[in-house]
């Protein structure tokens, strides 16, 4: 992939973060605007680019429908606390519709920390967040991906309980990270009221009823074997409560655990989790009304 890859690096506003686009930007039909994963503090890994060439790119190539990834190099913790990420990554779509791309074009999503961002952009497009910058759109994005999102603050949930000892993050982990993505002192400290819109299940949730007007369809996806399970399945259901007729999509992978796509994608390999991806992005690019 690093031989077929044009390294094009696009600073934002801030100076402090960056587009780094994957594939050719300029003759691009699709975007997808990708925020990777990493507990807000671990960097953009040569697998999440695996990932989105072997699914986004390729698969637009396969369909005649030339795609470009818009990776979103957010700043890290501890240098940046919540908002300072949900800031860049407004920005970010807000660079891709100043460049006239249509919102019908556009996809945004991520992994684990990644998709508790692209869950948090849409929240804000359906209800903004004080202080942080504003887009209207006059039409729904093509859609949103999160793969191991983490959506709630708690870790209380029966996934942590049967899944804590054997996936790769448990509740310790995922509650410091909670801690240091808010500045908090302490895992036992209670965020802001103004901090719970960065955990899109813990806010008030009648936003979710004008998610339609914002984003055409979602696709979820976790492993059974995971931790974060229950949050992604919660989302799902609420999403779906406020909206029964909404397209959304939820793969529970059996005999996986937290983010395995990623790891696919360490291991330069199209597993079952990039299969299940390829064919999610493959409908979405053959829907006659995209």
């Amino acid at each position: 992939m690093q031989a077929r890859l044009k390294v094009e690096i696009e600073p934002l506003t801030d100076e402090r973060s960056s587009i780094l686009w994957v594939g050719d930007c300029r003759k691009a039909k699709k975007v997808v605007l990708f925020l990777h994963g990493g507990g807000y503090v671990v960097p953009l890994l040569p697998g999440h680019l695996e990932w989105c060439w072997r699914t986004y790119v390729s698969v637009g190539k396969e369909n005649g429908v030339e795609t470009a990834v818009a990776v979103l190099e957010y700043t890290l913790c501890p240098e940046a606390l919540y908002p300072v990420q949900l800031r860049q990554a407004v920005a970010a779509l807000g660079r891709l519709l100043d460049y006239g791309i249509r919102p019908r074009d556009i996809i945004v999503g991520g992994d684990s920390a990644g998709g508790n961002l692209a869950a948090q952009l849409v929240s804000h497009l359906c209800e903004a967040v004080p202080l942080i910058p504003t887009i209207v759109l006059d039409e729904p994005l093509a859609g949103m991906f999160l793969v191991s999102p983490r959506l709630s603050n708690r870790t209380t949930d029966e996934s942590f309980v049967q899944n804590g000892w054997i996936d790769m993050i448990s509740a310790e982990t995922v509650a410091k990270s909670n801690m240091y993505y808010l500045g908090l002192s302490a895992v036992t400290d209670c965020p802001a009221k103004s901090q719970m819109a960065a955990f899109p299940i813990d806010r008030d949730l009648a936003y979710m009823r004008r998610m339609p007007l914002v984003v055409k369809t979602v696709y979820l996806t976790a492993g059974n074997e995971e931790v974060l399970r229950d949050q992604v399945i919660r989302y799902a259901s609420e999403v779906q409560r406020a909206n029964p007729s909404f397209k959304l999509r939820l793969d529970l992978q059996e005999r996986m655990a937290h983010d395995f796509i990623l790891l696919e994608g360490q291991n330069r390999t199209t597993g079952r989790c990039m299969l299940t991806m390829r064919q999610w992005y493959n409908g979405l690019l053959t829907e006659k009304d995209l």
